[in-house]
C-alpha cells in the first residue's frame, strides 16, 4: 500500500521542489554562510507537502474528468494510473491531498508568525493555486506560468525565511530552477494532448498545436541559461555557474528526438525521460555551483 500511495504522489517528480528550496539555502550560504537548520527543515516539510497535494490532487481531477481513462499511460505521462487501476478510492486520493495542503498550510503559517507578511503573500498564492491548479489553472493553458512563478516563489521564500530579505539573486535563481520545472511539464503534455483536449483542457501544446510546440521547446531552456548568463555578467551568479552547461547534450538529444516523434506516444518516452534529466542535472549544478563558491572564496 505504501508503494501505491508513493506511486500516486510520484516521489519522482517532487526532486523539483528539493532542488528550489535546496538553492534558496545554497544562494543564502553562500552570501552569509549560516542556514537555521530548523527553519530549513520546516522549509523542506512544508513545500514536500504542498507538491505532494498538488499532485494528489490533479491525479483525482484528471480521473474525475475522465482523462487519465482517455489517454495512454507511460512511465512520465499520463497520470499514475492508480485510480484507473483502481488501487485506491478517489475519495482516499481526495482527501490526503487536501491533508498535505492542510499540513503545508499549518507549517506556512508558522513562517507568517515568525516572518511576516511576505510569507503571508507567498502562501497565499501557493493554497490558491494549488486547489485551483487542475481545474482553472490548466484549463486556461497557464499550467507552464504557474509552475515557473511556482519555483521562484519557493527560492524567494526559502531564502527570505533564513535572511528577511528578497533579493535579485534569490528572484532570478528561482527563475531559472521554475523554468527548468516548467520545461518537464511541457513536454509530457505532448502525450496527453488528444486525451485533455477531448475533456476540455486547454495546455499550452493545445493552444500552439504539437509540431510548432517542439520549437517552443527550446525556449525554456534558452531562458533559463539567459538568466544565468546576466547573473554571471552582473556578478550575483558565481562564474562557476557555467557548469549548467554540461547538461546541454540530454537537451539536444531530447529537442531533436521531440522535433520528429512529437506525434508518437511511444517514441516520446525517452525525449520525456531526457528532458526530465536535464532539467534535474542542470538544477542540482546551479545549486553547487552557489555551494562550491562558498568554499573556495572561504
Amino acid at each position: 500500500m505504501i508503494s501505491v500511495w508513493l506511486r500516486v504522489i510520484r516521489v519522482k517528480f517532487l526532486l523539483a521542489s528539493v532542488i528550489a528550496v535546496s538553492l534558496g539555502l545554497a544562494i543564502h550560504w553562500n552570501q552569509h554562510y549560516t542556514i537555521d537548520l530548523f527553519d530549513a527543515f520546516l522549509t523542506f516539510a512544508g513545500v514536500m507537502a504542498l507538491h505532494a497535494s498538488v499532485d494528489l490532487l490533479n491525479d483525482y481531477w484528471d480521473y474525475k474528468r475522465g482523462i487519465d481513462t482517455a489517454t495512454k499511460r507511460t512511465k512520465m505521462s499520463g497520470g499514475t494510473g492508480v485510480l484507473p487501476e483502481g488501487l485506491l478510492k478517489p475519495s482516499s486520493v481526495y482527501r490526503v491531498g487536501i491533508g498535505f495542503l492542510i499540513l503545508g498550510s499549518i507549517i506556512g503559517f508558522y513562517f507568517v508568525f515568525t516572518d511576516g507578511i511576505i510569507i503571508a503573500a507567498i502562501l497565499g498564492f501557493a493554497i490558491l493555486s494549488i486547489y485551483f491548479y487542475s481545474t482553472k489553472i490548466v484549463d486556461s493553458g497557464l499550467a507552464e506560468f504557474f509552475v515557473a512563478v511556482k519555483g521562484t516563489m519557493i527560492v524567494l521564500g526559502t531564502f527570505f525565511i533564513q535572511s528577511n530579505q528578497i533579493t535579485i539573486e534569490s528572484i532570478l535563481g528561482g527563475i531559472v530552477v521554475g523554468v527548468l520545472s516548467s520545461l518537464v511539464l511541457f513536454i509530457t503534455s505532448f502525450p496527453d494532448h488528444d486525451a485533455d483536449k477531448s475533456k476540455g483542457r486547454k495546455t499550452l501544446v493545445i493552444a500552439v498545436g504539437k509540431k510548432r510546440a517542439t520549437s517552443i521547446f527550446w525556449g525554456f531552456p534558452l531562458i533559463s541559461y539567459f538568466v544565468i548568463l546576466i547573473g554571471i555578467f552582473l556578478e550575483i551568479f558565481p562564474i562557476l555557474s557555467l557548469i549548467t552547461i554540461l547538461g546541454i547534450p540530454l537537451l539536444i538529444k531530447a529537442g531533436l528526438s521531440l522535433s520528429k516523434n512529437f506525434d508518437s506516444i511511444d517514441e516520446l518516452v525517452p525525449s520525456m525521460s531526457n528532458t526530465l534529466t536535464f532539467s534535474r542535472i542542470t538544477g542540482t549544478l546551479f545549486v553547487l555551483s552557489f555551494l562550491f563558491d562558498a568554499v573556495l572564496i572561504n
